[in-house]
């Protein structure tokens, strides 16, 4: 009799986790972002910054996911020139969920392509005026650039009811630098 309230324990503890899992969802978090070797301004890009993303999971073991992730930013100069970059991405992912028999809990692998965009600007500082007089940064060169990469990722992430939490690493190429590596944070939404 004990093995088999056991067994009807574990059924139904699995049967609540699979209803965990939404149909649809939304999250949001904080992620660290590095950016090794950018050749604009000779040096890394380390930040925290945020992302937000949104899936479709139309069965415990696969979903589609997309997310927009802010990259941050950075200055870089000397008191004559001084360069500005920005960095965002945005990415489709094809998720697989591993088939873990641990209610409340998920470990993924994902694949997708990201979109980048890298924009910014070097200016010059403005020439030594005489007392009184005004000056201003001259625009010196403009700095935009995009593509779209391959990208990959894991990650777990936990859920009681229609709450979670969601730790996981993203990893894509960006033309100048040695590529982004991304991990973030986040809490997320079922929302049916």
């Amino acid at each position: 009799m004990r093995k088999f309230l056991v067994l009807l324990a574990l059924t139904l503890a699995a049967g609540v986790a699979h209803a965990d899992n939404g149909l649809l969802y939304l999250g949001a978090g904080i992620s660290r972002d590095n950016l090794k070797d950018v050749t604009a301004t000779a040096a890394d890009l380390n930040s925290t910054d945020w992302k937000v993303w949104a899936g479709v999971r139309p069965i415990s073991l696969f979903a589609v996911e997309a997310d927009y992730i802010d990259l941050g930013s950075q200055t870089v100069g000397n008191p004559t020139v001084s360069t500005h970059l920005s960095y965002k991405a945005f990415g489709a992912y094809a998720v697989g969920f591993a088939p873990i028999p641990v209610p409340y809990l998920d470990v993924f692998g994902k694949v997708g392509l990201v979109r980048w965009d890298a924009s910014g600007g070097t200016t010059t500082a403005p020439p030594i005026q005489p007392a009184g007089g005004g000056g201003s940064s001259t625009p010196f060169l403009s700095l935009s650039d995009n593509g779209t990469q391959f990208a990959w990722g894991l990650g777990a992430q936990v859920h009681v009811g229609n709450l979670g939490a969601r730790l996981e690493y993203e990893n894509f190429s960006i033309r100048n630098t040695n590529g982004a590596n991304v991990v973030s944070l986040s809490v997320f939404l079922n929302l049916f």
